[in-house]
Parts: structure tokens; sequence; C-alpha cells
């Protein structure tokens, strides 16, 4: 699908939280306009689409019918993306979808096959990825300068009482979380790690409610091993009182890098004296939003693929579900 317009016209699908991310990225980027909105609740899409000039709809075949439609970003439950994917592809619509791309491996690749056949474009919103620091972490890495890698682990430590889980009827559910701390709140962490270190290649993994009153898990540890013969962790949890922990720690034999949050605070480079760069100001959330949403409109009119496609959405998710089948057969799960 090509745009018939100046501009790439996007429509937003629910209008929680996050969709805030949304509207400011379509309204900064030059390249992109808001056309339309779509939520459940008549009051909140029309509340969202007289706040930023556009049309409001509640049935989402409605909004997929319009002409002037050219990219859905889903900002909706987990558990409703790949079924909303498919059926924005068979529209002929280009797709933003907020993480996880998918709550099962085989819906992600019933998503991405379903954007290929219908020649649209798939975006895996993962805003860390656009941060400098993550940029310059990841060119240190891909240039050889920490030399082999040997142990990689990233820590995900939030706190979540039990009303935020019932705040909502789907949080902390399978059916439409899919998960708890790894597959909501560590899941940014896990694409960095895996993007940052390689494919995993095996892992051994715990995953329980400990604390929360929740279906899914409140805490979880995983060893790896990454296909390059490295080996690491990862922790996640959202009972960290007062404790939030949010690191992703790489050790070679030439270097140590330490990404706290979105800030470096360690480097160091075996022989070399190198400077942490001062990078202007970013925030992940709204920033990173904006610069894929800007991204996919450039994509269309470049006939080019996204910056994070849905394939790049992938492996963070086998990692995460690999957790939970390890934890239920108690083996280690090989990729």
């Amino acid at each position: 699908m090509t745009t018939r317009h100046s501009k790439v016209r996007f429509a937003v699908v629910g209008c929680g939280g996050i969709s805030f991310s949304h509207f400011k990225g379509i309204a900064d980027a030059e390249e992109a306009e808001l056309a339309a909105v779509c939520d459940v609740s008549p009051e909140r899409a029309a509340e969202y689409a007289a706040k930023h000039g556009a049309r409001a709809y509640t049935s989402y075949a409605e909004l997929l019918a319009q002409p002037d439609v050219d990219v859905v970003c889903l900002c909706t439950p987990s558990g409703m993306h790949a079924e909303q994917t498919i059926e924005a592809a068979r529209a002929g619509k280009h797709v933003v979808c907020e993480k996880p791309l998918a709550i099962r491996l085989e819906d992600i690749d019933r998503m991405i096959d379903a954007c290929q056949r219908h020649n649209v474009k798939l975006a895996t919103i993962f805003p860390r990825r656009m941060s400098p620091a993550s940029r310059f972490v990841k060119q240190l890495l891909d240039d050889g300068r920490l030399g082999r890698l040997s142990l990689c682990s990233g820590y995900v430590k939030f706190y979540r009482d039990q009303a935020y889980y019932d705040s909502a009827g789907w949080r902390g559910t399978w059916a439409m979380d899919g998960g708890g701390a790894m597959m909501n709140q560590g899941i940014h962490t896990i694409d960095l790690l895996q993007w940052f270190a390689g494919p995993v290649a095996l892992l051994k993994g715990f995953a329980r409610n400990v604390l929360r009153d929740i279906e899914v898990e409140d805490t979880a540890v995983t060893a790896l091993q990454f296909k390059s013969g490295a080996l690491g962790s990862i922790e996640a949890t959202t009972t960290a009182y007062r404790q939030p922990d949010h690191r992703i720690v790489l050790h070679g034999d030439k270097g140590t890098i330490v990404l706290t949050g979105d800030e470096i605070t360690q480097l160091d480079i075996a022989g070399e004296k190198v400077a942490i760069p001062e990078f202007p100001p970013f925030q992940v959330v709204p920033d990173g939003h904006g610069v894929q949403i800007r991204d996919m409109a450039q994509a269309i009119l470049e006939g080019r693929s996204p910056i994070v496609t849905g394939e790049d959405g992938r492996h963070s998710l086998e990692i995460i579900l690999g957790t939970y089948e390890s934890q239920r057969s108690s083996r280690e799960i090989y990729f």
C-alpha cells in the first residue's frame, strides 16, 4: 500500500495511558497527521478525537474501511494485537503495534505473514532502542570494542501493588496480559539485552506469582546461554518495594558496559580511555515512540522497512515464553 496523501495518515486504536505517546508522535512528525481515533468507549473516542481534531470511531471494522487511513497504531491489550493486526493487513493498512507484539509465537508468525502477504509494513514499539545511549552501546558492541562477550545480564525491578492489577480486568491475566513482570514490565529490557548480546541458544527459568493475587508471575529469574557462548541472566519483578533496578550489564574480555535506565553509568575498555558522550535530552516515553512513528511514515514514503520490524519483536517473546515453559516443565528450553 502507498499513501495517496501528501502526509501519511494515522489512526490510534485504544485510548489508554500509552496512547498519549502515539498522539504526540504523530503530531510532532512532519510527514504524519492524525485521521481518526478508535476506542470501545464512545465517550473516550469522542473526547480524544475532539482534542486532536480527528474523527471518532467505536467500530474497528468501520475504521479499517476508511480509505484515508494509512496506518493504525495499536494501543490495545496485548491479547488483542494479533487479530487486530491481521484485520488491518487485510484492509491494506500498515501497523504500528505496542509491545508485546503478541502473547504467543504462533500469533506473531501469523501477523508477520499477513503483513507480508498484503504488502503492508509492521513495526514493533521498542522505544528504548531509540535512545542515544542505547544506540551508542549497540555501535560499540557491533564494532567489537568489548571483545568476546562473557556475561550479559538484565535486571528489571518495579513495584506494582495489588491495586494496580485490580485497576483493569485484563491486568495480570494470561488471556489479555500474556504474562506478568517479564511480559509486561520486563520486555523492553529483555529486548535490549538480546539486541546487544545476540540471540539466546538455551535457557532455564523460574516464574511465579510470589506475592500478588494474579494469574501470571510477579517475579521471574532466567539463566541464559547465548549463541555466542556467553552466559547471562534476567531478573524481573513487580515486588521491589522502593528499590527500582533497571540495568543491563555487559562484560567482555576487553571491557564492561553498564546501562542504568537509559544512562551509561559505566564504560571501561581495556587499554583505552573512552569518554561517555553528552547525549541530547531524551525521554524514552514519549520520545522513543516519536522516533518510531516518524520512521514508519518515512518508511512508507520511501518504500523501505521500519527501523524495528515485526520480526525484530519475535526473539524477546521467545525468551519470555521460554521462561514460562521452563517453569511449567522444569527443563531447559532450547532455541
